[in-house]
């Protein structure tokens, strides 16, 4: 089939190039991309067939699919959280086209076998691409390092045991060191365990009232500063995970200003969210880290806008209802993210805090850096990748109609700006206007 994208504002950090663009896709590849200085009507004569399909996307953005590095697709062992069939769907209706699965599934992704098992499925039946993640360490416990080259030459792109801190510094240390031969890095889950032992929310005034044991920031920002300091030592790339606290953000500050090979992400709950949100003994937001409080989240804006944080990653963690629907300190952390990322990222555009190419960026050229994914961008003969989307559309979520088996979402019946509208694939076409 032949696409042809009319009137659309192309933002690609990929080339640098921005302007109104009438982009051609056959059979997969962008054949034509033609930037003109100003919106044109389509002739009245144009129409669809079997063969072609034409857009008129005036008024709608252009952007590279998105990348996002830290997903949890739970297959294999927990099919009944999600598989990658659903959460890959999930994605591409949130705009993303690779999604970085991480290694905490059953069997843990610790050896090739497992990593051979998840492309396989995920090339028959999988959206977009699936970047598998393989674990630190073999089974995830901390102890032993998992054969890192062999799962990097089987596909992995980075290696963490996201959920299961690694706590012996030494395993840390050795990790890195291996890991920087390998050529991948580091995904660190920052957690001190003793510090955050049973607790279940933000450690301050509100757990207290609640009678619910808190999670002090410092389990964070302690191993933050552990891991920059064996980074430092290593000199291997360390990305830290889903970055919540001030205290954390300003360990990473220094640590760039030092020029260490340090980088970091943070989730749009962190960003939109307090531990407020949980005031209701709401399971929906439960996570770890846990909320935070508004000068956390107002420091994470900030260091968004700074650069101190680099991606920007959904963290989407899906649970069965009956992992959710418990009292709160039997409830599983996380939330379902892939559908809501997007929109909610949005929202530091429309708030000023990013120009929306800076916002692209953490979405898309800076996490592919990082994980040295070749991406050719918006280009004539690259692979097609990329997204339409209405920056101004109004929605409501609906946690029964997201496509991921996860509906547990802080975010149900929020009114979100901006939506993606088609994502396209390769020679795959996702069209989500009729949802509306």
């Amino acid at each position: 089939m032949i696409i042809k994208i009319y009137n659309a504002y192309l933002i690609d950090p990929f080339t640098n190039k921005e302007g109104i663009a009438d982009i051609v896709i056959d059979g997969g590849v962008i054949s034509k991309v033609l930037f003109k200085r100003k919106y044109q009507p389509l002739a009245k004569n144009s129409k669809n067939s079997d063969s072609t399909l034409e857009i008129d996307a005036k008024d709608l953005y252009v952007f590279p699919g998105l990348i996002d590095m830290h997903t949890h697709l739970r297959e294999p062992g927990y099919e009944y959280k999600e598989t990658i069939r659903t959460g890959t769907l999930a994605a591409v209706r949130g705009g993303f086209t690779s999604v970085c699965c991480m290694a905490n599934t059953n069997p843990v992704n610790d050896n090739p076998e497992v990593t051979y098992y998840i492309l396989a499925k995920a090339k028959e039946e999988g959206n977009c691409d699936v970047l598998p993640i393989g674990a630190v360490t073999k089974g995830q416990k901390g102890e032993e390092l998992s054969e890192m080259a062999m799962l990097k030459e089987a596909g992995c792109v980075a290696f963490s045991d996201d959920g299961m801190p690694v706590m012996n510094s030494m395993v840390m240390r050795r990790a890195l060191d291996y890991s920087k031969s390998v050529g991948a890095p580091i995904i660190s889950h920052c957690e001190d365990l003793s510090l955050s032992e049973d607790g279940v929310m933000n450690e301050g005034k509100l757990s207290f009232l609640m009678g619910l044991k808190g999670i002090t920031k410092a389990s964070e920002e302690v191993m933050v500063a552990r891991d920059i300091i064996l980074s430092k030592y290593s000199k291997a790339p360390l990305h830290i995970a889903h970055v919540s606290t001030k205290g954390s953000l300003e360990l990473i500050k220094y640590a760039k200003q030092q020029g260490l090979p340090v980088t970091a992400e943070t989730c749009p709950h962190y960003f939109t969210l307090t531990e407020e949100a949980v005031k209701d003994y709401n399971t929906n937001a439960k996570m770890n880290p846990p909320l935070r409080s508004e000068e956390d989240k107002e420091a994470i804006k900030e260091a968004l806008r700074d650069g101190t944080i680099d991606v920007i990653a959904t963290d989407h963690a899906p649970h069965h209802i009956d992992e959710k629907k418990v009292p709160f300190q039997e409830a599983l952390n996380g939330i379902s993210g892939l559908e809501t990322a997007f929109a909610l990222s949005l929202g530091l555009v429309h708030e000023g805090v990013l120009t929306l190419k800076q916002l692209i960026e953490k979405l898309t050229v800076n996490p592919a850096k990082i994980l040295k994914i070749k991406k050719e961008g918006i280009k004539e003969g690259a692979s097609a990748d990329l997204i339409l989307v209405d920056i101004n559309r109004k929605w409501r979520v609906d946690k029964d109609k997201l496509a991921s088996l996860g509906k547990n979402t802080p975010f149900d019946g929020w009114e979100l700006t901006g939506k993606v509208l088609i994502t396209i694939k390769g020679k795959k076409f996702f069209d989500m206007r009729g949802l509306l």
